[in-house]
């Protein structure tokens, strides 16, 4: 396919930038068996291969639909030159299949490069963005762990990947690409239209570095809509359900800890002092975390658990993913240990409410996104409330992050429920037998 585009789009590649891309993107890559561990490790010994199989089989669905049409849904306005559709997704077939990033660099009947300010190739930036939304995916499974059809899942994952995921992300990101999106900074998104532009750009942009909006407020929504819609397990409120492999757990958190570094650091998209900055933020926000929860913990239960501080590292690294280009080390500091402290509180709202979010993926993603998009707007060097003296962007951040809950929230329910035909628990009997089994045929553990 031979595009016409703007020169603009060819620059320079900058190895340095480059390696660091693809490092980067390998980090986060490993982020969802990661997250295979953690969740495998919270569930009970008869779920353990499914739970970490809902991961792995996002980790499938949404990498395909991701090359064909995912991409461009999300950048191919900026690279194209095309126009996006009402500044919400950008055209799927634009980039369909992606074959167009991978011509030699330089010529002019290809989209070999972003832009000409960024110096990865675009082929570099799609597979970057491509570990995003399999972990935004993956994320919302726990939420749905013991009780849920796997060929259902894999339904879902393909469509809300495609009617939720890539259109936000496009929304918040689109203008890394030079393209539009109605959450980020220019001239025809929410701040601008709040509080005016200039030259193109608005006064007050929306701050979200790597993904409070697009990935943690996201996936937690679509978590607690499925959660009342597809219903509890059948011994919820009766069975205490202990997580079978605590070292799992700590495995998890772990490969999700050093994994974040490629997912935060890695979205300044070049080696530089910023990525440093934001490397020590992220250490700094989650070790603090781990310090409220488990401070929590010990005023309220009188213990400091191992799941409590493997909760506590996933809740400073959620707090801290849309904040960590804009805050000082120490205002870090202060976003993660709130962190910790309101996700230890919240786990507790699915007992009094009565939702059955089995491993916590609202009370750690939904509560600790939230906090870390709004409170970023509090405790931003220069522009945040506490930092720098202006309401403006604590405003702004507060619009995108209910416009990203009501967003997700509607459309997701449309798609369980357009889903609930195909049938989405398994029966009481397979779920008191266990999930694996009946899913897969297989059980982790040969205890005969």
């Amino acid at each position: 396919m031979v595009l016409a585009l703007p020169e603009e789009v060819f620059g320079e590649v900058n190895p340095g930038d480059t390696a660091w891309m693809l490092a980067a993107a390998g980090l986060v890559l490993l982020m969802t068996p990661g997250l295979a561990f953690f969740y495998g490790g919270l569930a009970r010994g008869k779920s353990v291969l499914n739970m970490m199989m809902m991961s792995f089989g996002s980790l499938a669905t949404v990498s395909v639909v991701y090359v064909l049409w995912g991409f461009s849904m999300s950048f191919s306005d900026g690279i194209t030159g095309n126009s996006d559709i009402a500044g919400i997704f950008a055209n799927p077939f634009a980039l369909f299949g992606s074959d167009q990033l991978t011509a030699t660099a330089g010529t002019e009947d290809a989209t070999t490069y972003v832009t000409a300010g960024m110096s990865i190739p675009a082929i570099v930036f799609l597979g970057f963005q491509l570990t995003f939304a399999v972990i935004t995916v993956a994320l919302i499974s726990g939420a749905l762990a013991e009780r849920v059809k796997f060929s259902t899942w894999l339904i879902f994952t393909v469509l809300w990947s495609t009617i939720v995921y890539f259109p936000l992300s496009h929304m918040v990101w689109g203008g890394l690409v030079g393209g539009g999106g109605i959450m980020g900074g220019g001239e025809d998104g929410f701040a601008a239209w709040m509080f005016g532009s200039t030259d193109g750009e608005a006064d007050v942009a929306p701050i979200d570095f790597a993904g409070g909006t697009v990935v943690h407020i996201n996936a937690g929504m679509a978590a607690l809509v499925l959660a009342l819609i597809i219903g509890a397990r059948s011994g919820f409120g009766r069975t205490a359900y202990r997580p079978h492999n605590i070292p799992f757990v700590m495995l998890g958190a772990a490969l999700l800890w050093f994994g974040w570094f490629g997912f935060n650091a890695g979205s300044e998209l070049a080696a530089d002092m910023t990525a440093g900055l934001v490397w020590v933020n992220t250490t700094a926000a989650t070790a603090a975390a781990i310090i409220g929860w488990l401070a929590v913990e010990i005023i309220r239960d009188k213990h400091a658990t191992s799941v409590g501080a493997a909760s506590g590292i996933v809740a400073g690294l959620v707090a801290i993913t849309p904040a960590c280009g804009s805050l000082t080390p120490v205002g870090s500091l202060i976003l993660g240990v709130i962190a910790g402290a309101l996700a230890a509180l919240a786990i507790g709202l699915k007992n009094k409410f009565g939702y059955d979010d089995s491993l916590d993926v609202v009370g750690v993603h939904l509560v600790a996104g939230l906090w870390g998009t709004v409170g970023v707007g509090l405790l931003a060097k220069d522009v945040g409330l506490f930092w720098g003296g202006d309401y403006k962007q604590v405003v702004v951040q507060i619009v995108i992050a209910a416009f990203a809950l009501v967003f997700t929230g509607v459309l997701t329910t449309l798609i369980a429920l357009a889903l609930k035909p195909l049938g989405w628990k398994i029966s009481q009997e397979d779920e008191h037998n266990g999930i694996d089994e009946a899913e897969h045929a297989e059980t982790a553990y040969e205890l005969a």
